[in-house]
C-alpha cells in the first residue's frame, strides 16, 4: 500500500505529524507520499496561484498520477486538519466511483465545518493560534507579491484581525469566491461526507480548540456505514499525545496506521482503544487517556 500524506494549514511535507505518519507507514512497510500543497515547502516560485481548502482536486491529481504513471493497485490517504479536510472532501467528491485503486482514507482533526471552525479562531483564548497563522499567511503573500507582483495587491492585507478576514480580502479574492462565507461554503467536506464510499476513519477530540464539528455533520459521520468515526475527550489539535509505552506517543499517527493495516488485510472494523491496539467494543470519549496540546503545523 501506497500513503499519501496531506499536511494543515501552513504545514509542509516537513511537518512533525506527517513525518511522524510516513516513518510509522514506512516502518509498518507501505511506501509514503509527503505532499506539500501550492507554495508549502519553499515551492512558492513554482506557480502564480495559492492553495485553499477547496483544492481537493489536487490531492486527487496526486492520486491519479501515481495510479497512472507508477501503476499502484493500492493507495490511502491521511490528511490532518486542513489536509483531512481535503481529504474527507476528495473521497465524497468520488463517492462510489472513486478510482478502484484507492483502498482508504483518515482525516485527523479535519475542518469539515469550515466557517464555525474559523470564527472559533478569533475567540479570545484561541487568539495565539489565530495570529500565528495571519502571520505565516501574510509573509506567503509578501512572497507571493514580490514573485508575481503583477497578480498580487499587498494593501489588502492592511487592517487584518482575523482569518476570516483574510479569507475575505486574499483567499476569496485571488481564488474565485465571493466571500469568506462561500469560500467556507463551498470548501467544506461536511457537505460531502456522507457520500463517502472507502473504509475511513476520522479522529476528533472535544478539547480541540477551535476545530467545530456541527450536530448535523456529526450526524452524517455516524450514519456512514463506510466510516469509523472517533471522538475522544482529549487530543486537542492533531495532537493526541499518549503514554510512550513501548512507542512514541503520538497516538493518531499509530491508529491511522493500524486502521490502514486492517483495511489492507480486509478485516473487520472497530474503533481504536484509547492507548493500545484497535478493540472492540468502542470506547467512551472519557475512557481516552491522550493529553491535550496543539501540534506545530
Amino acid at each position: 500500500m501506497t500513503l499519501v500524506i496531506v499536511h494543515g494549514l501552513e504545514g509542509s511535507s516537513e511537518s512533525q505529524y506527517v513525518i511522524g505518519t510516513g516513518s510509522k507507514a514506512w516502518a509498518a512497510g507501505m511506501n509514503v507520499v509527503r505532499m506539500n500543497m501550492r507554495n508549502c515547502g519553499d515551492t512558492e516560485h513554482l506557480g502564480p496561484t495559492l492553495y485553499n481548502s477547496a483544492m481537493s482536486g489536487d490531492v486527487g491529481v496526486i492520486a491519479q498520477t501515481l495510479i497512472d504513471e507508477d501503476g499502484l493497485q493500492k493507495l490511502a490517504f491521511v490528511g490532518y486538519s486542513m489536509g483531512g479536510n481535503l481529504v474527507l472532501k476528495l473521497l465524497g467528491e468520488w463517492g462510489a466511483n472513486a478510482p478502484p485503486q484507492v483502498k482508504a482514507g483518515v482525516g485527523v482533526s479535519p475542518a469539515m465545518d469550515l466557517a464555525p471552525s474559523s470564527d472559533a479562531l478569533h475567540d479570545r483564548a484561541n487568539r495565539v493560534y489565530e495570529w500565528k497563522f495571519l502571520l505565516a499567511l501574510r509573509r506567503r503573500i509578501l512572497r507571493k507579491a514580490a514573485l508575481y507582483p503583477e497578480r498580487y495587491d499587498v494593501r489588502y492585507l492592511r487592517g487584518m484581525r482575523s482569518l476570516r478576514d483574510f479569507d475575505d480580502q486574499i483567499t476569496a479574492r485571488y481564488s474565485g469566491f465571493r466571500d469568506a462565507q462561500d469560500y467556507y461554503t463551498r470548501a467544506a467536506s461536511a457537505s460531502v461526507i456522507d457520500r463517502i464510499a472507502v473504509p475511513t476513519l476520522v479522529l476528533h477530540a472535544e478539547d480541540d480548540p477551535f476545530i467545530r464539528v456541527l450536530p448535523e455533520t456529526r450526524e452524517k459521520l455516524r450514519d456512514n456505514p463506510h466510516i469509523t468515526y472517533m471522538e475522544t475527550a482529549r487530543g486537542g489539535h492533531c495532537a493526541f499525545l499518549a503514554a510512550a509505552n513501548g512507542y512514541d506517543g503520538r497516538w493518531a499517527e499509530r491508529q491511522a496506521i493500524a486502521f490502514l493495516q486492517r483495511v489492507d488485510r480486509g478485516e473487520a472494523l472497530t474503533a481504536p482503544a484509547p492507548d493500545g491496539p484497535w478493540i472492540d467494543p468502542r470506547p467512551s470519549p472519557a475512557d481516552n487517556r491522550s493529553h491535550a496540546a496543539t501540534e506545530d503545523k
